[in-house]
């Protein structure tokens, strides 16, 4: 079921948490809702819910207007970052319970009930802890019954806030990966709320990036860390360092230093951000002929498995510049600390300051 937001409007208080939204979520597709605490992502997933109306604007599924439409009505499945699984009730009845409760006309036969939740239970892979209960399992396995459990009633549109945001690191990293086959296994359109860049751009078929109430970004995860469109994008998604520069006719200047660049050649004398991933900053101990180079001394050495993090203080600069290596490149240096070196910098994006872009 395709997922039309025409824009969305909300405001608690003098507060703005959504300033006019609108979004396509073709069928079948998983997006995520990505951005910093309080930025609307909830908000807009709860209004897509039904558990919260818009001020403004409208939601429509399928082409229908759904903007009045009784949450019940919306068939809609919701998991939330704590599990709200029934503490009393075994897994197998807390997946049974949307079936149970259903009006009896609408209701399964307790054969069907059965032969549902044992089905999704297989799917969840947890069908052996049926007669257990919930303060029984692991806080991954119970968030996985909360999924079975929204899935139960057949939605046609999955919502997920936070869903592995309660559990510890590796968990975490098992349940994106089984979230992402299980989606490719049901295709049910779903949208998931998170704040962990990692997280969406591993599992989503396309982001959203929202910032203070207004999305900044749509595109495949590659696009938007590839092609961010904005500095808060660029920041957001991953290690960046940032440097104070000026363009002029194509050539962004960073102190001494002048880089050429592919656009703003009609620029003139304009403050503008320079950015430049860590794993884009190469390192050399001899000047590299004629490219542009940075003087720096190395202030810091991490190293963690294959990669190995700098950092580096530029001559005349007090701000650091991180830099991330292979291991095999920094055996090749045999860099230490203390040890002057020279910068090149690859793949830099400006950002002109008056312009926003």
């Amino acid at each position: 079921m395709s997922i039309e937001i025409r824009n969305v409007r909300k405001n608690f208080g003098s507060f703005s948490a959504l300033n006019d939204v609108s979004l396509d979520v073709p069928s079948g597709e998983l997006v995520a809702l990505l951005g910093p605490s309080g930025c609307g992502k909830t908000t807009l997933l709860r209004i897509i819910a039904g558990l919260e109306t818009p001020d403004s604007g409208s939601i429509h599924f399928h082409g229908a207007d759904a903007t009045e439409r009784n949450v019940r009505d919306r068939q809609v499945g919701f998991v939330f970052q704590h599990y709200a699984l029934f503490r009393h009730m075994t897994v197998f009845e807390n997946v049974a319970f949307g079936l149970r409760v259903r009006p009896k006309k609408t209701r399964p036969t307790e054969a069907e009930i059965h032969g549902r939740v044992h089905a999704l239970l297989q799917l969840v892979q947890l069908d052996w802890l049926a007669d257990r209960y919930p303060p029984q399992l692991s806080g991954g396995q119970r968030q996985r019954i909360a999924l079975a459990r929204a899935l139960a009633v057949e939605p046609k549109v999955l919502l997920l806030d936070e869903p592995f945001g309660a559990l510890d690191a590796k968990v975490r990293k098992e349940l994106r990966r089984w979230l992402r086959r299980l989606h490719d296994e049901l295709h049910i359109t779903s949208i998931f709320v998170t704040h962990d860049q990692e997280e969406a751009l591993e599992v989503a078929d396309r982001v959203v990036v929202i910032n203070k109430g207004k999305i900044e970004q749509i595109g495949t995860p590659q696009d938007v860390y590839d092609h961010p469109v904005s500095p808060f994008v660029y920041q957001f998604l991953g290690n960046v360092n940032q440097f104070k520069s000026h363009v002029h006719h194509g050539e962004a200047r960073i102190g001494d230093v002048g880089l050429k660049l592919d656009a703003h050649h009609e620029t003139q004398n304009s403050p503008a951000l320079a950015y430049v991933r860590p794993h884009d900053i190469d390192i050399q101990k001899q000047r590299n002929g004629v490219a542009p180079a940075f003087e720096a001394v190395v202030s810091y050495i991490h190293a963690i498995g294959p990669i190995v993090r700098l950092e580096l203080q530029r001559a005349g600069d007090t701000e650091l510049i991180e830099a991330e290596l292979t291991s095999e490149r920094f055996r090749e240096l045999a860099l230490m600390e203390g040890e002057h070196v020279f910068i090149y910098p690859r793949n830099v994006r400006v950002f002109l300051q008056e312009h926003g872009g």
